[in-house]
Parts: C-alpha cells; structure tokens; sequence
C-alpha cells in the first residue's frame, strides 16, 4: 500500500479559483489594514493640533493616548476575535472588522471633536485585531507545504503597506487634512463589498470548536513564556525593545515637525522610506546577516545599531541627517527575526503558537504603555513652560530602554552559553516597519 498523503485543505481544490480568491482577498485586508494606519499617521497630530486650538503641548498628549487606546483595543481583542473565528468561521470576523474599520475612517474624516477621534480609534483597534482571524484564513487555505510562502506574503504586504500609506497620506494631507481618511474609508468600503460578494469561508462546520469567553483572556497567554529561561529572558528583552520602539515611533511626526519644521509630505516620505529599507533588511539582508553573525550575536549588534540611531536622531541638528540614520539605522532590524528564531527553538514544539501569540500580545502591550508616556514626556520638553527644551527626550528614553534590552538579551544568552559560532538558520519572521525597527 502507498503512503497515505496529506489532504490540502478543502478550498485549495474548490472549483472556479476561490482559493486564490479567498487568499489574494486576505492579503489585500491585511495591506489596507496597514495602508490605512500609515496613510493617516503623518496628518493625525496637524489634525488634532486644529481642534485644540494650536495647543501642542495638548495635542501631543491626546495623541498618545490615541495610540495607546488602538493598542489596547488590539491587545484585548485579538484573542477574542481569533476564537471567535474558530467557532463562527473567518469569513464573518474578516468582514465585521473591515465594515468597522471603514467606519472608524469616515468618523476620523467628519469628527467635529476631539471625543469622535476617541471612538474612532477604539474602533480601529478592535477591527485591526482581526489579524488573528486573517492568519488563520491563511492556514485553513494552504498546504503546509506552502505555507511559509502565505505568510511571506503576509508579511511583504505589511511592509509595502507602510511604504505607500504614509507617502500618499503626507502628499493627500497637504492638500486637506481630512483628505486621507476619506481616501481610506472608501478603499475600505469597496474591499468589503469585495469580500461579501468574493470572499469564501475557509472553515467547514465540522473543524470548528466550541468557545468559553475565559479563553479569550489576553493575560492568559504570558503565563506561556516561563517554559524556558531563554524563552523568559529574551521575551523580558523582546518587552523593553519594543517599549523603545513605540517611544520613538509615538513621537516621530511630532518631533520631525517641532524640531526640522517638516510638512505633512516630507513626514510620509521620511516614513516611506522606513518602510523601503524594513523590506530590504527584513526581506532580504536578514537571510544572509543572521547566519554570518549568529542568532545571538545578530540580537547583540542589532540592539547596539538601534541605540546609537536613537541618540542620533535624538540630537541630530538637522533634518536631511535623519535620512542617513533611517538607512543606518534599519540594520537594527535583525534583532526581532533573530530573537523569535531563538525563543522558537527553545519552545516545546506543542506551545509554539501559544509562545508566538504572547509575543504579539507583548507588541501590543507595548503598544498601550509607551504612547502616552512618551508624548507626555515630549509635551513636558517643548513649548513656552518647558524646563528646558529637549523635544528628543522621548527618543532617549527610547534608547534608554533598548539598552535595558541588551543588558537582559546578553545576560540570557551568557547564561545559555549562546555566543557561539554561527550555526542557526534565520528566522522568517517579520514585523511591520517602523522607525529603526529592533
């Protein structure tokens, strides 16, 4: 008898081409979900500054708590949404939270204060933590042995999500500040209208399970990074690299503004260009660095390149010097992709998806803690009642906390006895771009 083969899902044989529907249409959600937020990151703080009346100091405090808030929605939905499409199947959860995210965007474009930018924001994160059911749609309609290729794809679309939001957003919003949340709202809406006539559901009724809300806790998942002490450590250093990250990140259209007076244009543009080089680095460079240096090592280095990056934009006297330093500086990106390789290879091979999802969960606590603090600490810095103007002093604590990073990450590999020759493959995991992403 012949061995018995795996049998591909049931919409990769179904006639008429729905699978590549199917597929094409969730990597098409997953670019505008990231589209969408890059398009209006460069005009959200001119925006809000208008309805304050000029304020800037209190226009840098509600935006980061703007993007704490969509964090924080992420963070405590994104369990709930995943189970929820193992239970009721991806289709709905997808096209729930694309109607939602169109609705946040039209609300963004006719807000006529402040409060409406709050629902519109708690809006967008739960509709942004469908990424989960997204995932999931993309494993229900490919073959294992196609699989790493899906999910390359996922990630190619975040990157080039964030090259072209944040470029058409800085050029549409120096014609009308409202002018790119219109344009997203209306990409969103026809995506929807799209998957409600197209989009087929990946999950047949007899392999869905059945749900108890206690399951969508999201605290529940960190208990899952103490199966190993490297597992711990690098997760603790994966925490406080973040935090770092999303310092820098909070502040990065305010700051270019306050201290280079760049316009809305020269904003997405410096960010496109944070998206083009994540893609080379991310996409290309991490293939070849990480064998050369070593998991361990790639973890030393691409922390020690985001400090000195930070510090650099942090004093850099003028503007044209940030676009060398985004260069430079998009070397740090090695340190995610090398750190999850290693937390994934001391994983239980039963937990791997458990020890993933809390590191994505620790992105969006991430996500939720760093905005409002760095903000406040950037209002606290400039304007007339400063104690003395440093507006880059989010941007040191930034550094300041990717240095905790490298102390955590050395004294965990040290102690693993991980600083060894190179011998680990890369890993292929990716992250969406952002300012020197580590």
């Amino acid at each position: 008898m012949g061995q018995k083969r795996e049998q591909p899902p049931p919409e990769t044989t179904h006639p008429g081409g729905r699978l590549h529907a199917g597929l094409g249409f969730v990597l098409v959600v997953i670019f505008l979900d990231v589209f969408g937020f890059g398009l209006v990151v460069p005009i959200l703080p001119k925006l809000i500054e208008e309805l304050v009346g000029g304020d800037v100091g209190k226009a840098s405090r509600l935006y980061g708590l703007l993007l704490g808030l969509y964090s924080l929605m992420q963070f405590g939905f994104s369990p709930l949404l995943g189970y929820l499409s193992d239970r009721f199947g991806r289709r709905p959860v997808i096209l729930m939270a694309l109607l939602g995210s169109a609705v946040d965007y039209l609300l963004l474009a006719l807000a006529p204060s402040v409060g409406w930018f709050f629902l519109g924001r708690a809006i967008s994160g739960i509709s942004g933590a469908s990424i989960a059911a997204a995932s999931a749609y993309v494993a229900d309609v490919t073959p294992t042995t196609r699989r790493a290729q899906a999910y390359g794809l996922m990630g190619a679309m975040f990157g080039l999500g964030f090259v072209i939001g944040p470029a058409l957003g800085g050029v549409l919003g120096h014609y009308h500040l409202r002018l790119p949340f219109v344009t997203a709202a209306g990409l969103t809406f026809l995506n929807w209208l799209y998957g409600l006539w197209i989009m087929p559901e990946s999950l047949p009724q007899e392999r869905r399970r059945n749900f108890r809300l206690v399951q969508a806790n999201p605290f529940r998942v960190f208990a899952t990074l103490r199966c190993h002490p490297v597992v711990q450590g690098l997760g603790l250093a994966f925490f406080l690299s973040y935090l770092g990250q999303m310092s820098l990140n909070s502040v990065w259209v305010l700051y270019a503004d306050y201290r280079y007076g760049w316009s809305v244009r020269e904003i997405g543009m410096s960010l496109a260009l944070v998206g083009i080089m994540a893609m080379v680095v991310k996409g290309g460079l991490v293939r070849w660095v990480v064998p050369w240096l070593g998991e361990a090592r790639a973890i030393h280095w691409g922390l020690l390149i985001g400090i000195f990056t930070y510090l650099g934009y942090g004093l850099a006297p003028q503007g044209w010097m940030i676009y060398p330093l985004i260069i430079v500086g998009s070397l740090a990106g090695i340190t995610s992709p090398a750190a999850q390789s290693l937390i994934s290879r001391h994983t239980p091979p039963n937990r791997q998806g458990a020890v993933q999802g809390a590191l994505s969960s620790l992105i969006s606590l991430a996500g939720v803690l760093a905005p409002p603090v760095a903000t406040w600490l950037y209002g606290v810095f400039v304007g007339a009642h400063a104690p003395w103007e440093m507006p880059g002093a989010p941007i040191f604590l930034g550094a300041l906390l990717l240095t905790g990073a490298l102390a955590v990450s050395n004294h965990t590999l040290r102690m693993a006895q991980l600083f060894r020759s190179p011998t680990q493959a890369p890993s292929r995991t990716s992250q969406p771009a952002s300012p020197s992403s580590s």
